[in-house]
C-alpha cells in the first residue's frame, strides 16, 4: 500500500538528474502534502542513513515531520522537529544536491520564531500563500 502509494507521487519524476525520491519530496513538500513528503524521502534515506548524506535526508524528513505537526495544531512538538532539522542540515555547506542549506536554514529559522511568537495559533491558518516553499537550484 505505502509503496503503491509512493511510485503513484515520483512515476512522473523519473529520467532526471536527481532521483524521482528526492523530487518526489520537494514537490510534495510544496503542496503542503508533509505527511506525504515525509514517507517518499524516507525511502531514499532508510538505506544510506549513516552514509554521508544520512543527517541530510533526515534534516529534511523532520523539517516535512515538522510542518505534519503544524498541520494538526502542535506547536511543540513542530518546534521541537524544526530544531533537530536546523542541527542535522547545518553541517552541510552552500548548495548540496541542489539545495541551498542557508536558505533552508533561514526557512527554520523564521518559522520558529512565527510558532514561538503565535504558538496558540496555527502558523499554517494564513493559507497557501503563506506556507514555506522549498526550491532546487
Amino acid at each position: 500500500m505505502k509503496s503503491q502509494r509512493i511510485a503513484e507521487i515520483i512515476k512522473h519524476l523519473g529520467g532526471r538528474d536527481l532521483d524521482p525520491h528526492y523530487l518526489g519530496f520537494f514537490e510534495c513538500f510544496n503542496k503542503q502534502l508533509f505527511y506525504e513528503a515525509h514517507e517518499v524521502l524516507e525511502v531514499l534515506w532508510l538505506p544510506q542513513r549513516q552514509g554521508a548524506d544520512g543527517a541530510f535526508f533526515k534534516g529534511l524528513i523532520q523539517l516535512a515531520g515538522a510542518f505534519v505537526h503544524l498541520q494538526k495544531g502542535r506547536p511543540k512538538p513542530a518546534l521541537a522537529l524544526l530544531r533537530l532539522a536546523r542541527v542535522n542540515l547545518q553541517s552541510y555547506q552552500g548548495l548540496h544536491h541542489h539545495l541551498d542549506i542557508k536558505s533552508v536554514l533561514t526557512l527554520i529559522d523564521d518559522w520558529r520564531e512565527r510558532i514561538e511568537i503565535a504558538s496558540a495559533l496555527s502558523p499554517l491558518a494564513n493559507g497557501p500563500n503563506t506556507a514555506p516553499k522549498l526550491y532546487l537550484v
